[in-house]
């Protein structure tokens, strides 16, 4: 049953391209990685894939254009591109603001496709990985977006159950796996176009 409280128990945040404004720098890093290993990629379709973690996108992309790579090696060299570029992130500070308005009041927790280091690196980078009680990666669960199951850790890690979790996000697929997991969710996307990312202290 849905609580009554419009408010949440839990909150839960997507990281890239929800509370880090990650994605164009992720794009750089697979643009050097498409270009090695002679894969076609186009932009558009690296938009939608994202929340799902690269070495998925890889073996995907090695299945489909039929190029014998080693994904997770592969994965490993995406990730190593992209690692000198997270000095450049900037936050998303209409859902920052979100998470520190929140901050001491109800549990939060993040849930990112990336993997556990990066996505360390990236909230501690912001000054803003205090906030959270868990962290939550496509490291610690075997279904990934748009399957609820990262969700699902998040809110058992932050002891709050789903139906009372309120979760916030940046992709279609994403989405899908809040609803998925029974969570309240919200579109970060609607957020930024009806509200411009006003500048929010670090």
């Amino acid at each position: 049953m849905k609580p009554k409280n419009p408010e949440p128990l839990g909150i839960v945040f997507d990281c890239d391209g929800t509370l880090a404004d990650t994605m164009p720098l992720h794009w750089r890093a697979w643009q050097v990685i498409a270009r090695r290993h002679n894969l076609l990629f186009p932009e558009d379709r690296f938009y939608s894939l994202g929340g799902v973690p690269s070495r998925d996108i890889l073996k995907m992309l090695g299945e489909e254009q039929r190029i014998a790579l080693d994904h997770l090696a592969v994965a490993r060299e995406k990730e190593a591109e992209y690692q000198p570029l997270i000095a450049q992130v900037e936050p998303i500070n209409i859902v920052v603001g979100v998470a520190r308005e929140y901050y001491g009041r109800i549990p939060m927790a993040v849930a990112s496709g990336g993997t556990h280091h990066i996505i360390e690196e990236v909230l501690k980078h912001l000054g803003i990985r205090h906030l959270f009680a868990a962290v939550v990666t496509s490291e610690d669960v075997v279904n990934q977006k748009p399957a609820p199951d990262i969700f699902l850790e998040a809110a058992r890690r932050i002891g709050v159950p789903p139906e009372f979790c309120r979760a916030y996000e940046d992709t279609d697929l994403g989405m899908q796996a809040i609803r998925a997991a029974g969570m309240e969710a919200v579109d970060v996307r609607h957020l930024l176009r009806n509200g411009a990312n006003q500048v929010a202290p670090r």
